[in-house]
């Protein structure tokens, strides 16, 4: 109370002027000795306080009260501390350190508020990666790329590599489960890792065909109470039952997830129904099927459906239904917009420059194949009913045609018409195939075009080329761009020779359509017959480059390759093309002809050999593999070839000699005594076989020696005469040519027959014993057709001497394999 004042009582109003502390007096700071020990010590700066309270260990300064009554304590510089009490008058507390400088500040500092001279801060410390937390954390990132790594595998196709980052990753998650059980955090489970790793798994299972894995793995995902939404797995389930052709589990599953999916969710029921019905299409019952495709044609119509429906009522036979059915397909929506959108208009540069970068965007591509899709099931569903609905397929076309003209597909009409033609040439009606063509002669040039490309195609079947030339050019007038009239066109130049002329237009025909495979084959042939080579075989190239597995293409190049005397190359491609054809005669048999002349017996016979096991009729590959056991000294191995030749070509007389030879080659006389005396009996004028019976007998020491003798002579003499006669009337023929008058021809044919019969009279009768008129001997030579024995090789030191009757014997150029 003693501060407090009261309003009545009378003050100085000028009192207190002149009192002034004395803390304040710096007239006497010198003589103040604190003060001048504070001077000497900090150089001029105050020091902190440090008074202690008694008791304690620290030396802070108390801490100031909300009373602001703390006793101040004697400073040694004499002056108050901060918030003390000063004669009744209170000072406000201030701050420890001012804002923007310190009173550390020494001489000459620059002034830096916000510690920039410090240079950088220190490196934020590294995380501790051994805490559980974030060895969980390590854990669920790599099994997240592990999951991705996967997927992009699959996208890449390789399979199996997807698989094994599938598995890592499952196995990465069961360590992260381990590590939360550790970590007390087995509660904190993260059920969209698990179950991607699950899902992940079981695709990657079923895309590499391991399907009791598969299933396994869904079951586990579809038995977790705690996925809400698993039971629309079934769906992948049933799909590899389907796969597995287990189709009463499949229909199963996919009514299971039938169930567990609402009526929300319309798109994807409408889905399963379509596989249901495609499964009991697969087993065979229709009626069934019936039911699911009618009742997504009701709720939510599509082309694909709509032509497993007419499948389905063409399968049991129900006329009126198919018709119905097609009726539907061809009002189905499609969904997209019209042509006439992508035409640009000439009056907005923006508009025109949006459809340019749109008419051929992701989209309309998706749209065309779309309508592509639809025009394909709405021709083939066509195609398949019109002989069904009606009593004949022309009315049946006719029917079709007509319910399309009233239909968003008006184009395809024509279209239909063409096939109708196209099904008269399947059922050899030629004619009326002729005339359902010749009616488009008026149409529009597209389907004129068309109808004509098809003609000149008949035309040039049934090689009236003037036709097929005729309409070919009304294909080309009608639509030059058409690539089918060029080739049709140069097809009939190339049949009269004028290889040129057909080059050019199978060049224009490429020119119009790069893909027309047709052209290029025929381009390459055409370079061929020119004998440009080079130029043929880049055509074949370019072709074997867009048909990699053709067998004609192959062969082209092959031959090409033969030509230009490069047989390894000729090799290589024959050997691709047995790849293709492993079962193609001719082309085993041209890769033992190559690999012969390359002088490769062995390879030569193995490709042989396999020609023959396929085609056992070619002689040419008999009379190869009868030539080479003969000269491997294998000769009864060749008697079965000359055997089969023999079958093949019974009037060859040479297929019976070599089976003969090789008889008596191996040492087996007996049977090719009887092979000769067959033969005789069958070819009683051949002189060979004559001649071998006649050396045979007689190394036999058989009495028909002389039979076959006599008979030798007379066949000789006959052969003789015969000759001579030739010889004499090729004389005749020239003289009368060099006389030029029909008298003197007359009479010299009347000479020759006057010869002939004098000779015929001085032949002796067949009773009586042939004498030759001159005094020479029996001509009893002959040559085994086999060739010389080769001789055996010496084997004892005592040199044994031996008559080979046949020793000296050459084979025929006449009785070798041609």
């Amino acid at each position: 109370m003693e501060h407090v004042h009261l309003a009545e009582d009378q003050e100085d109003l000028y009192s207190g002027y002149n009192d002034y502390n004395p803390t304040f007096d710096s007239e006497e700071l010198d003589n103040d000795a604190g003060f001048q020990q504070a001077v000497r010590t900090s150089h001029g700066r105050r020091p902190p306080m440090t008074a202690k309270f008694p008791g304690t260990a620290i030396g802070a300064r108390p801490l100031g009260t909300s009373f602001g009554s703390r006793m101040p304590m004697a400073s040694s510089m004499g002056r108050p501390m901060t918030g003390a009490v000063q004669d009744g008058v209170a000072r406000p507390m201030t701050a420890v350190r001012a804002a923007g400088y310190t009173s550390s500040l020494t001489r000459g500092s620059n002034f830096d508020p916000l510690g920039q001279s410090k240079g950088p801060a220190p490196p934020l410390e590294a995380k501790n990666e051994d805490t559980p937390e974030e060895k969980i954390k390590n854990l669920e990132k790599k099994v997240n790329d592990l999951i991705e790594e996967s997927c992009m595998a699959h996208s890449l196709g390789a399979l199996q590599l997807a698989l094994e980052k599938a598995k890592e990753a499952g196995r990465k998650e069961r360590a992260l489960v381990r590590q939360r059980e550790q970590s007390g955090n087995a509660d904190n489970v993260n059920l969209d890792l698990f179950y991607s790793v699950l899902f992940n798994l079981a695709n990657q299972y079923a895309n590499n065909d391991m399907y009791p894995e598969a299933l396994n793995t869904y079951q586990v995902i579809v038995k977790n109470k705690m996925f809400s939404n698993a039971g629309r797995l079934k769906v992948n389930m049933a799909n590899i039952y389907f796969k597995q052709k287990n189709y009463p589990k499949a229909i199963k599953f996919y009514r299971m997830a039938l169930d567990q999916i609402s009526n929300t969710h319309k798109e994807m029921r409408i889905k399963i129904m379509q596989n249901i019905g495609m499964v009991f299409i697969c087993m065979g019952q229709y009626s069934d099927a019936i039911t699911s495709f009618e009742y997504i044609m009701s709720e939510s119509p599509n082309i694909k459906t709509g032509f497993n429906l007419i499948l389905c009522y063409y399968a049991i036979g129900d006329r009126e239904r198919m018709k119905k059915a097609f009726q539907k397909l061809i009002i189905v929506p499609l969904g997209i917009d019209e042509e006439d959108k992508y035409i640009p208009s000439n009056d907005d540069t923006h508009t025109n420059m949006v459809i340019e970068a749109i008419k051929n965007d992701t989209l309309h591509q998706m749209e065309r194949e779309r309508k592509a899709l639809a025009e394909k099931f709405i021709m083939t569903s066509a195609k398949l009913i019109a002989p069904a609905i009606e009593t004949s397929f022309a009315a049946g076309f006719d029917w079709c045609v007509d319910m399309v003209k009233g239909s968003q597909y008006v184009e395809l009409a024509n279209d239909l018409e063409i096939n109708k033609a196209i099904t008269y040439l399947r059922q050899r009606d030629f004619n009326q195939a002729v005339e359902t063509l010749k009616t488009f002669e008026k149409k529009d040039s597209r389907v004129k075009s068309a109808a004509a490309t098809n003609l000149s195609f008949l035309y040039f079947l049934e090689k009236d080329y003037n036709q097929a030339d005729r309409y070919a050019d009304l294909a080309m007038t009608a639509d030059r761009y058409n690539p089918a009239a060029l080739i049709n066109k140069g097809n009939t130049v190339f049949v009269k020779q004028d290889y040129e002329k057909a080059a050019e237009f199978y060049k224009e025909a490429l020119r119009n359509d790069s893909s027309c495979t047709e052209a290029l084959y025929n381009l390459g042939l055409t370079y061929k017959r020119l004998n440009r080579l080079e130029e043929a075989l880049d055509c074949f190239l370019k072709l074997h480059a867009i048909l990699r597995n053709s067998a004609q293409v192959m062969h082209q190049l092959a031959n090409l390759y033969e030509l230009l005397e490069d047989p390894q190359q000729a090799v290589e491609w024959l050997m691709q093309l047995i790849s293709v054809t492993p079962t193609d005669p001719q082309v085993l048999a041209k890769l033992g002809e190559l690999y012969d002349s390359e002088g490769d017996k062995s390879q030569a016979f193995q490709y042989y050999y396999e020609s023959f096991r396929y085609f056992p009729s070619n002689i040419d590959v008999i009379a190869w593999l009868g030539a080479y056991y003969i000269e491997t000294q294998f000769c009864e191995k060749a008697v079965q070839y000359f055997e089969r030749a023999t079958l093949i070509q019974p009037n060859q007389v040479k297929w019976q000699l070599m089976v003969a030879s090789c008889y008596r080659r191996s040492g087996n006389y007996q049977k090719a005594l009887e092979t000769y005396k067959d033969l005789h009996r069958k070819f009683p004028e051949n002189v060979e076989c004559l001649r071998f019976l006649v050396r045979l007998c007689t190394d036999m020491g058989l009495k028909e020696v002389q039979e076959y003798a006599t008979k030798l002579k007379k066949v000789e003499k006959m052969k003789e005469i015969r000759e001579q006669r030739v010889k004499s009337a090729r004389e005749g023929s020239a003289r009368g040519r060099r006389e030029g008058s029909a008298g003197n021809s007359s009479y010299g044919t009347s000479t020759k027959g006057e010869r002939l019969s004098a000779r015929l009279r001085s032949l002796p009768g067949s009773h009586e014993p042939y004498e030759a008129s001159s005094q020479r001997e029996l001509d009893a030579s002959y040559v085994d057709p086999l060739g010389p024995q080769v001789e055996r090789p010496k084997t004892a030191a005592k040199k044994r001497v031996e008559d080979d009757d046949f020793a000296d014997e050459e084979l025929g150029d006449d009785l070798l394999p041609e």
